[in-house]
């Protein structure tokens, strides 16, 4: 099939089955929205993945936490948000771009399951609006959600920067991160994702993360510290395609001293 044919049938497959989903859920109050997001958005990605050819394998550190869960993973390609809905991650919900709205397909979906739409970095007064609300809102649902640090999609094959969103969400929430890692090859990956060829991408979940005893104060070393990890993770992936045998993030300076001490 033809890279055409596949976007045709793509972007004809989305517009019909987000309005299946808004169908769905205008007999039950769109009250359900674990429904929407877990199973009829999964399988909407699912299909998506098919069309082009891609399948995707996961591979579990361990078991995922049975409680409120921060999300987070390397953001590579436009195949990362059909991957991401594919995994069907409990109870999630997901931080997308608010220029993404512009698409009926996109703004049915979002608003359906519930995202939380984010603005440019230079919008700054407006994104910490955007994350006191979705903390309002996950501290009284109890949700997971999903966020990509990186807030972009980084075509350079490296880790790109991170922001500082979802680690003062995981520090204000006390919610565990589970940082995930995306290895799509660069055979699949064409640019960014537009020209995606048939090929198996793969899904690292790396252990979770205790963020019980993280300040505030601390942010910008932890930020650091969870890039650190997926850099190791980057390079060692890149370099045997296994991961390190040491999946845990740097110590805290001050934990540093204190070991040190006793």
């Amino acid at each position: 099939m033809t890279t055409r044919r596949r976007i045709l049938r793509s972007g004809g497959f989305l517009l019909a089955s987000s309005f299946l989903m808004l169908v769905v859920a205008t007999p039950t109050l769109f009250l359900a929205r674990r429904f929407y997001s877990e199973l009829i958005a999964r399988w909407m990605g699912r299909t998506i993945l098919r069309i082009w050819g891609i399948n995707y394998a996961t591979h579990y550190s361990e078991p995922l936490p049975d409680r409120q869960t921060i999300y987070i993973s390397n953001h590579t390609s436009t195949l990362d948000v059909f991957l991401l809905i594919s995994l069907g991650l409990p109870r999630a919900r997901f931080f997308l771009s608010g220029s993404l709205r512009k698409f009926p397909p996109v703004l049915i979906v979002g608003y359906v399951t519930r995202m939380f739409w984010t603005v440019p970095q230079e919008f700054q007064e407006q994104r910490r609006q955007i994350f006191r609300r979705a903390d309002r809102i996950l501290r009284r649902t109890g949700d997971s959600v999903y966020l990509s640090p990186e807030g972009k999609c980084v075509t350079t094959g490296k880790i790109g920067s991170f922001n500082k969103g979802s680690f003062h969400l995981a520090t204000s929430l006390k919610a565990p991160i589970v940082p995930m890692y995306v290895h799509i090859p660069a055979q699949v990956q064409g640019w960014r994702g537009y020209r995606a060829q048939p090929g198996t991408v793969q899904v690292y979940f790396l252990p979770a993360i205790d963020t019980s005893s993280w300040r505030l104060e601390d942010l910008e070393a932890n930020r650091d510290r969870v890039r650190g990890l997926y850099l190791r993770v980057h390079d060692a992936i890149g370099a045997d395609g296994r991961l390190p045998k040491d999946l845990g993030i740097e110590p805290l300076q001050s934990e540093r001293v204190m070991r040190a001490a006793l």
